[in-house]
């Protein structure tokens, strides 16, 4: 089965001023689904509307990152701010059912400024999985009527190598670790290839070993995060085949920083379809 790809509109589009172009902007290039970090400023009512206008879905959003300004990004494994994070996830599942959203990204944060990783390790643990247990029963109060599916709750592993030296989750065994230990079947993996190449590489392995967590996966060429077909380490012709025999259906998140236009960037996608006998847009050629 062809992969389904999801366009992210915080990396996509950058031109485009606010969330609503940048979703027509992705329905005029094919895609059928779009995601996006925390939509601030954006009303749900406004993104809803440009999505039925457009006929895309709303696959993934991000729960809101906390005060930024000092220096948070997420909030689900920081000690003393569960009642933050609470109140995010709160607005993060109106928005998200607002706008028909099934799925949503429990931002794990950073170790909070001159702490010392390892010494936080064990509290900012049980913190994140006393959040994430949480989050789960508040998800399961709520599935996406129009889609007649149910809301799933995501951990994603950020690297802090390069991209995030504090962030606290950084590699998909932490992460499935943790799911185990919360224990509960509304949550799952978040697998950017990005940051697993950069952590520890290994990715036909970590896909195999970690399927059965995936619910969701996004895509970056490695080291600069680029389109899948600029140079880099990733051979995505044959990540995509991989992903394919094992049987993933669910999206592909490009959240990736166009060289260029976004439009004209996207030649790897349009050679995909091309290669799967399917028009732009990834629909069968048959059903045309």
């Amino acid at each position: 089965m062809a992969l389904r790809f999801s366009a992210n509109l915080s990396w996509l589009f950058p031109q485009l001023p606010a969330l609503p172009p940048r979703l027509e902007a992705a329905a005029a290039a094919g895609f059928g689904a779009v995601e996006a970090a925390w939509p601030a400023g954006c009303p749900a009512q406004d993104l809803r509307a440009a999505a039925e206008r457009a006929g895309v879905r709303i696959v993934l959003l991000n729960t809101p990152p906390g005060d930024q300004e000092a220096g948070e990004m997420g909030l689900a494994a920081v000690p003393g701010r569960q009642a933050a994070f609470r109140q995010g996830l709160a607005a993060a599942v109106q928005y998200a059912k607002a706008v028909g959203c099934p799925r949503i990204h429990l931002m794990a944060g950073r170790v909070p400024q001159g702490a010392d990783r390892a010494a936080m390790a064990g509290e900012m643990e049980t913190t994140f999985v006393e959040n994430l247990r949480y989050a789960a029963d508040v998800l399961a109060q709520y599935d996406i009527a129009m889609l007649q599916e149910d809301m799933i709750g995501l951990v994603e592993p950020i690297n802090n190598r390069i991209t995030d030296p504090r962030y606290y989750l950084n590699t998909p065994h932490q992460a499935a670790a943790i799911l185990e230990k919360v224990g509960r079947h509304n949550l799952k993996l978040q697998l950017d290839l990005f940051h697993c190449q950069i952590m520890d590489g290994n990715l036909s392995r970590n896909l195999e070993t970690f399927f059965p967590l995936i619910g969701h996966i996004q895509i970056a060429q490695v080291p600069g995060r680029h389109e899948p077909d600029s140079p880099g380490e990733l051979n995505f012709p044959y990540i995509f085949q991989l992903l394919e025999s094992l049987g993933y259906t669910g999206y592909v998140g490009c959240e990736y920083a166009p060289k260029g236009d976004t439009l004209e960037g996207l030649g790897w996608l349009r050679s995909y379809w091309e290669s799967r006998g399917l028009q732009r847009g990834g629909t069968s050629k048959a059903t045309e």
